[in-house]
């Protein structure tokens, strides 16, 4: 009876390693197509396309936020720190569910950014699955 529950437990703790590895795999990949959307997504805002920009966001935050209200907005945050001088990855960390947002799979990204007349500033880009599949942005800030 012994060996019956060692055997038991091992493959216990053999199939828990396995799905482990395996959502760990699956929430990296995740992560890595949500920075290459937001990297795109970004590229956009630093050219000063907030037209596209808006265009290229996710459902929920072209509901949140007309067209023209998201060019105003980020034209008054972005304007004043000049152009872009370099971004780093610092963070990024896979999400299910966020304060005031549907559950979803979101993915939290940010990088250390300096701007021409900011030298120290941090985005937080935050992407989602959208409804077609598509990573899409669906928050930005900066402080």
């Amino acid at each position: 009876m012994r060996t019956h529950s060692i055997v038991l437990g091992s493959i216990f703790v053999l199939l828990f390693n396995f799905v482990t590895t395996t959502v760990r795999a699956a929430d990296q990949v995740a992560v890595d197509e949500a920075t290459k959307a937001a990297d795109r997504w970004l590229k956009l805002v630093d050219n000063g396309d907030y037209k596209q920009s808006w265009m290229t966001a996710s459902t929920i935050f072209k509901n949140a936020v007309t067209e023209a209200q998201w060019a105003r907005q980020v034209g008054s945050v972005r304007k004043p720190l000049g152009a872009l001088v370099s971004r780093k990855l610092k963070s990024a960390q896979y999400a299910t569910s966020l304060p005031g947002a549907p559950d979803g799979k979101y993915v939290v990204i940010q990088y250390d950014s300096v701007f021409q007349n900011k030298s120290a500033a941090v985005e937080t880009v935050t992407p989602m699955l959208d409804k077609d599949g598509q990573w899409r942005v669906s928050g930005y800030f900066i402080r």
